[in-house]
């Protein structure tokens, strides 16, 4: 059995209450955070959306579904979001994630070990405002399986968050029922946000 190293490096939260806290990234495979000027982004879009000032999410309920890190999830619940369930299947992140949680006392905040495309198909139809949907780039059924399960569990008007190695089109997007809202590349990164 092969272990990771305890922290490569960190990442910080961008904006809310928990502002230029520091999160750590263990050596995972496969394990890329959002960079922080991409979730910066995010969240302004975000926020234009929920009609809120300053990147706030003020009563939304969100999914990230690949938690990582957490700092999709974190960086949401820092910013006022009601609920964020984190789900991650690698049970060192998931023991971090907990830890992290209880260290912000992060009480709007779920962790949940397991299969994330699985956990949101058990969610009730409409209910969340966002999902983030971050897989491991060498799984690409994950995009497909994960925005199929997002339609289903978001609502009307809601948004899933995308990150690819590759742009996608409105086209993609209007074959799995959403509308290409917004769009960045940073480094080898595609961003995409993209409305029901």
């Amino acid at each position: 059995m092969i272990k990771a190293r305890a922290q490569a490096h960190e990442v910080r939260l961008i904006g809310g209450i928990w502002k230029r806290t520091r999160l750590p990234v263990m050596d995972r495979p496969g394990l890329r955070p959002t960079p922080d000027r991409v979730r910066e982004t995010l969240f302004n879009w975000l926020a234009s959306l929920a009609g809120a000032g300053g990147g706030e999410l003020p009563g939304w309920h969100c999914a990230d579904l690949f938690a990582g890190t957490g700092a999709l999830g974190f960086e949401a619940a820092s910013r006022g979001a009601a609920s964020v369930w984190l789900c991650e299947q690698d049970p060192a992140l998931v023991a971090q994630l907990k830890v992290l949680r209880n260290r912000l006392q992060a009480e709007t905040a779920r962790i949940e070990r397991g299969n994330g495309v699985a956990l949101l198909e058990s969610a009730a139809p409409g209910s969340l405002d966002a999902v983030f949907i971050d897989p491991p780039f060498d799984q690409p059924a994950l995009y497909t399986a994960a925005l199929r399960a997002a339609l289903r569990a978001l609502r009307r008007g809601g948004v899933a968050y995308v990150e690819s190695p590759q742009p996608w089109s409105a086209e993609q997007a209007a074959a799995l029922g959403f509308t290409l809202y917004r769009q960045l590349k940073a480094g080898a990164v595609y961003a995409h946000l993209l409305r029901t």
